[in-house]
């Protein structure tokens, strides 16, 4: 099973990438985030495809999220589904043959530090619910949080700076304690290159001079299957690359 995630920043203005970007890989599931588009906004092109049963889940020019299953393992029929805590369409879940995939845009946090720290609040209660429920989840999404340092290029660590800050980090961990492992980083534990945004300046991301905020997050029996995990760094024109994982 192959499942990916990506912050598109516009699905209007990448539309043509992201279907590039499914005829070349041919995912089973695909998580958007910032598609920042009402449903009649997506390009008819990505709507209206047969091959793929998709969720759009957003409201204009701001924030929003889409998961993309392939029909062949949407089968006939297929709903999506948006947590309570769910706000500013920021979350779309899908359930196919007991697996739970979730695409999630986590606040920046920028102009309302508190309700980042109260959506990740509510993202770990989610996930210890279906852990005691025994659901399996495979949570993708922008999450914007480096985790930790290696999690930052050298020149971009700012201690203290929204997306870094220890209480920030601490939310993200316990939501990965509660029984997830982080795919990219456990298949390359010790990489110091593993980034998946770059700030749109300076040949930031030319140079990877960025930050790893995107991740794919798996009910641990899960995540021990994972076989590999690929940030696609030269594709696209996003501010986010693709990042892919499969699992065997």
């Amino acid at each position: 099973m192959k499942i990916a995630t990506w912050n598109v920043n516009g699905i209007r203005a990448r539309g043509a990438q992201v279907e590039q970007w499914l005829d070349a890989e041919r995912p089973d599931v695909l998580c958007l985030q910032e598609i920042k588009a009402s449903p009649e906004q997506v390009p008819m092109m990505l709507a209206a495809r047969d091959d793929y049963w998709t969720c759009w889940h957003g409201s204009g020019g701001y924030s929003g999220v889409a998961v993309l299953v392939h029909r062949d393992l949407a089968g006939a029929e297929c709903s999506a589904t948006h947590p309570a805590f769910d706000f500013e369409h920021r979350v779309a879940s899908v359930t196919r043959h007991g697996l739970e995939v979730l695409s999630v845009y986590v606040p920046n946090g920028g102009k309302d530090f508190a309700a980042k720290m109260q959506f990740l609040q509510d993202l770990g209660n989610y996930v210890a619910e279906a852990h005691r429920d025994g659901r399996r989840l495979v949570l993708c999404g922008d999450l914007n949080v480096a985790l930790t340092d290696l999690d930052l290029h050298p020149k971009e660590r700012k201690p203290g700076a929204i997306g870094q800050r220890p209480d920030e980090r601490a939310l993200l961990q316990r939501v990965i304690d509660l029984g997830l492992t982080d795919v990219h980083r456990t298949l390359h534990p010790d990489d110091e290159g593993l980034f998946t945004w770059w700030a749109p300046w300076r040949s930031l991301r030319q140079r990877n001079i960025g930050w790893r905020i995107d991740y794919v997050l798996a009910t641990a029996s899960l995540g021990a299957t994972a076989t590999s995990a690929v940030c696609q760094r030269e594709f696209g024109t996003s501010d986010h690359a693709p990042l892919v994982v499969e699992f065997s």
